[in-house]
């Protein structure tokens, strides 16, 4: 078994505000830092604020929004650390294909891994929500990786939101990667009784990517939509390890003990130690 030090930052941000959003990527880098967290997550487009809607068609902010990633990712408090933020941000995709065969170049509702002063890895967001209040199929293109980090001898897989609700996509490989951790980062805004279902969609994912999983989900409000936290980490069983309150910005740190990288392929799987978890707000 290997250990896991996770912190979800379960924060607001602004559309549009790539410097503020950046600044509270930075702040709350710290406070998982200080908590001895080895990765930290935040929520879905954390950088350019969810939903970005027609800013995301404009050249002129995705551009913005890669510079600012850039800028996070060397200016990061993981600079010589230990600990590996995961912060999403909008990009281009030049030369790939849209939706219905539309020209490249269609920005992504991508996700970044930073550490060291670098974006390591980016990935985008399979299924692109088009019902209710999203319109993600018109602005995005869709992505068609399962990225895998190996960090502090755990292999973590991730995906976005929708990815989680939609049969196929990364979860339906997560357990072929042989992943120990499915890190889910979303902007999920609320409906009455949601809890109980993300619970029970959470719990039924992990039973089927066979690893733990970890949502982490926005908090605050944007135009008619309120995102309500609600954050929570289960076992590879489906069962509840730790979860943030709603409605309030908070740091949910938990300690897991996961399938070290490589013992779960083609072997017995080890067994599952309770997580331990630390609140803070």
């Amino acid at each position: 078994m290997a250990q896991l030090r996770l912190a979800l930052a379960q924060v607001n941000s602004t559309v549009g505000d790539l410097d503020g959003n950046a600044d509270q990527i930075v702040t709350w880098t710290r406070r998982a830092a200080e908590a001895g967290a080895h990765l930290v997550a935040f929520p879905e487009m954390m950088l350019t604020g969810y939903p970005v809607e027609d800013l995301a068609l404009r050249a002129s902010f995705v551009e913005a929004s890669r510079d600012a990633l850039q800028r996070l990712a060397r200016g990061s408090p993981t600079r010589g650390s230990a600990t590996c933020p995961w912060s999403p941000a909008t990009s281009t995709a030049p030369g790939r294909r849209g939706p219905l065969g539309r020209p490249g170049g269609l920005p992504l509702n991508a996700a970044a891994w930073l550490h060291g002063g670098e974006v390591l890895v980016r990935s985008a967001k399979h299924h692109l929500p088009n019902y209710g209040v999203f319109d993600e199929y018109r602005i995005f293109a869709r992505g068609d990786r399962l990225p895998v980090v190996r960090l502090h001898g755990v292999d973590v897989a991730t995906a976005i939101c929708e990815d989680l609700w939609q049969d196929g996509g990364p979860v339906s490989v997560t357990s072929a990667s042989g992943a120990g951790l499915l890190l889910v980062i979303n902007a999920s805004p609320y409906e009455r009784n949601k809890d109980d279902a993300r619970l029970e969609l959470c719990a039924s994912r992990a039973r089927e990517a066979g690893c733990a999983l970890a949502y982490v989900n926005m908090v605050g409000g944007q135009d008619e939509l309120v995102f309500d936290g609600d954050s929570v980490i289960v076992g590879p069983d489906g069962s509840p390890l730790s979860r943030a309150p709603q409605f309030v910005e908070h740091l949910l740190v938990t300690d897991l003990d996961l399938p070290a990288a490589g013992r779960r392929r083609g072997g017995p799987r080890p067994r599952r130690r309770p997580g331990r978890h630390h609140d803070h707000h």
